[in-house]
């Protein structure tokens, strides 16, 4: 009876050291496996194998240089989809087998090297949604120069960007947690929602730093959301800037900053459908390339006039058309007394993505009275 129980104790012994073995094995092959997936998958986190750095909230708001200038980049319609295996769009035919999203990156990081901007704004079809499986990843490849360099930037959406795995306000709230506002100047966050659209803000510059116009607003830039598409009495058409969005802008062209300095200070606007009046350009002296029919919505929005009323719009800049670059006056705009002294005047050029990325149709949009669009 003694032997008999101590043969059952050992192998019950035996099973049990059997069991915590295998448990260890089961443990290993699982941390294994994880260390094997992460290996693989890890190249998604990165951008040419720099990890991604999500931009912290900036500690000074943006303000002009020392040497009194603000220079700010556009970045319009690269339709960005998944790297190296997406083709260029609006390219030479002899150019296009070779040319990917990686050429706009590589563009995108000249551009940042030439003009060292103080901001990047992206006006929109950032992603190409049709083109990719992945909203967010492409869109934190389209924007990775950006962050990798350092430099404050800002987005709106165009009418492409929706068009994968995240809507538009998903894609918004993706890019406000990558991106915090560098210094927004619109404080009730519970106005802004019953706004149409996602991404309708407003950023103040600061005058250069130790000026008497270092705690004063001097700039702002203004970002509206124009929609995608949309149908109006059976006809399909494009998105267009709305009445509550109007209403914004006038409500925030009345709200002061409290400085001791009085007037209103001059804006630039920046979204990304056009509206119909850019159309009436082909009719009046411009600059650059008029090389296709401006795509806008059949609905007059009214923001022309609404940027009229408000007497410091200088500027608007837009996306959208894709081989149009040209550079028009639409009078009526910045018309009036200016009375604010902080900005002297507003110029724009272009650069051509050739080996020394040529500057081109150097032009002052702004010194009195004429707004222009671009």
């Amino acid at each position: 009876m003694d032997m008999a129980k101590k043969n059952e104790e050992r192998m019950s012994s035996a099973t049990a050291i059997g069991k915590w073995k295998h448990t260890v094995l089961y443990l290993t092959l699982i941390i294994s496996l994880i260390y094997s997936i992460e290996s693989l998958i890890s190249h998604k986190l990165h951008i040419n194998h720099n990890k991604i750095r999500l931009k912290r909230s900036p500690n000074l708001p943006l303000r002009f240089r020392d040497d009194g200038t603000f220079k700010i980049l556009q970045v319009a319609d690269m339709h960005y989809g998944m790297g190296s295996i997406t083709r260029c769009r609006d390219v030479l035919d002899a150019e296009f087998d070779y040319c990917s999203d990686l050429n706009t990156t590589r563009f995108l990081r000249g551009m940042i090297e030439a003009e060292r901007p103080d901001l990047i704004a992206f006006t929109g079809d950032n992603i190409f949604g049709s083109s990719t499986t992945d909203a967010a990843e492409s869109l934190l490849q389209a924007i990775g120069p950006a962050i990798e360099y350092g430099i404050p930037w800002a987005a709106i959406l165009g009418n492409h960007d929706q068009e994968s795995t995240l809507d538009r306000q998903e894609l918004m709230t993706f890019l406000s947690l990558i991106n915090p506002p560098v210094e927004d100047d619109d404080g009730d966050q519970g106005a802004l929602r019953l706004i149409d659209g996602f991404g309708n803000y407003r950023l103040r510059v600061h005058g250069a730093p130790g000026s008497v116009l270092s705690n004063s607003t001097v700039f702002y830039l203004l970002f509206l959301d124009s929609g995608d598409r949309e149908t109006v009495q059976g006809r399909r058409t494009y998105g267009w800037i709305k009445d509550s969005q109007l209403r914004w802008l006038q409500d925030t062209s009345k709200q002061g900053d409290n400085q001791s300095i009085t007037g209103n200070p001059p804006a630039l606007a920046f979204f990304h459908i056009p509206i119909p009046e850019v159309r009436d350009l082909w009719y009046t002296p411009f600059i650059g390339q008029f090389q296709e029919g401006v795509a806008c919505s059949v609905v007059q929005s009214g923001l022309l006039q609404t940027f009229v009323s408000m007497g410091n719009v200088k500027a608007a800049f837009i996306g959208h058309d894709h081989v149009n670059d040209f550079c028009g006056n639409l009078k009526g705009l910045g018309k009036g007394r200016d009375t604010w002294t902080g900005v002297e005047r507003i110029k724009t050029w272009k650069r051509l993505d050739d080996e020394d990325l040529s500057k081109i149709d150097e032009q002052v949009l702004w010194e009195a009275s004429y707004t222009f669009f671009t």
